[in-house]
């Protein structure tokens, strides 16, 4: 019965973790005057992960969010001029959205926060700690049990 105790205790530590990195990244992106939620940089990063300007259903398909929160997120990056909205040239009644430069430059500010954010939470843990979280996590994220000996 000391299982579920043990792996609640992990799972509320990863959500300690998790929330201290994104109060840790807010605070870098603050220093650095960049305005932008959450749900933006989010959608902004997937975005650039597309060889080409991607749909907007695509961004919700990848997202898991319905077509209209899409629209929002849109409407807010169009406005701060990260992004812009283009006709598709094989049919003008598609629109698909695109980084602009400003964008770009915003991905690079979030990059160097998180980086940053990072850094500031790791300092602690030794060169080989941190090998070995990084192999813990990718365990996590990928699903896969790391064998034991």
């Amino acid at each position: 019965m000391n299982a579920p105790d043990a792996d609640g205790l992990l799972a509320e530590q990863l959500l300690r973790l998790t929330r201290r990195l994104h109060r840790s990244q807010k605070r870098q992106l603050e220093a650095a005057e960049v305005s932008i939620t959450p749900a933006q940089s989010r959608l902004l990063r997937t975005v650039a992960h597309y060889e080409s300007p991607p749909r907007m259903a695509d961004l919700a398909e990848r997202l898991e969010v319905v077509p209209r929160a899409v629209t929002s997120l849109v409407d807010g990056l169009e406005a701060s001029g990260r992004v812009r909205r283009v006709p598709d040239p094989a049919n003008r009644r598609v629109i698909r959205i695109e980084l602009t430069d400003e964008g770009r430059a915003t991905l690079r500010q979030l990059r160097s926060a998180r980086r940053a954010a990072a850094e500031d939470i790791l300092a602690p843990l030794t060169a080989e700690q941190r090998e070995v979280l990084g192999g813990l996590l990718s365990a996590l994220v990928d699903g896969v049990p790391e064998r034991r000996c």
